[in-house]
């Protein structure tokens, strides 16, 4: 039961989440794909609508901050530079577009960037939710494949 608990707290941390979180639950903590498929997808998911709903307004409120207000500038200022690109680039398929870019686990296209793009972008929260949603099961699957391939060939070595 402990192990399970890191993996949802690994898949909640930004930048490693649901990515990090399967192979470690699968590689090193020896749980199940299924199981920890599912915890690391509920771990991976829940700080989503936070970010959503409030990402965008802190970045807002730390603009002219002394301290964070670069930071969040050049934040808000990447974000929405990034979002217009995808924006025209995806045009209606801005749902598809967002599925797959948090879906396909590459660094920093995770549940995190993904939620904050579509904050920034001003896309409908249900939406955004689902989109993010469908491609952290996607990636999911795509880092419960490659974990429990890596986990044979390592057994067969070993």
């Amino acid at each position: 039961m402990n192990s399970y608990l890191i993996a949802f707290f690994i898949s909640m941390v930004p930048l490693v989440e649901l990515r990090g979180a399967l192979p470690w639950a699968v590689a090193v903590a020896g749980l199940p794909v299924i199981p920890s498929y599912i915890i690391c997808i509920l771990g991976n998911m829940l700080p989503v609508p936070f970010i959503y709903l409030f990402a965008r307004r802190v970045l807002e409120w730390g603009d002219d901050k002394p301290v964070v207000g670069r930071l969040c500038s050049f934040c808000l200022t990447k974000g929405e530079k990034g979002g217009k690109k995808l924006e025209e680039k995806a045009g209606r398929g801005l749902f598809l577009a967002l599925l797959l870019f948090v879906g396909i686990p590459l660094p920093g296209t995770g549940a995190w960037t993904g939620a904050l793009a579509a904050s920034i972008l001003d896309m409908d929260f249900k939406s955004s939710c689902l989109a993010v949603m469908l491609g952290v099961l996607l990636a999911g699957i795509i880092m419960a494949t490659g974990s429990s391939g890596v986990l044979q060939i390592y057994n067969a070595i070993g």
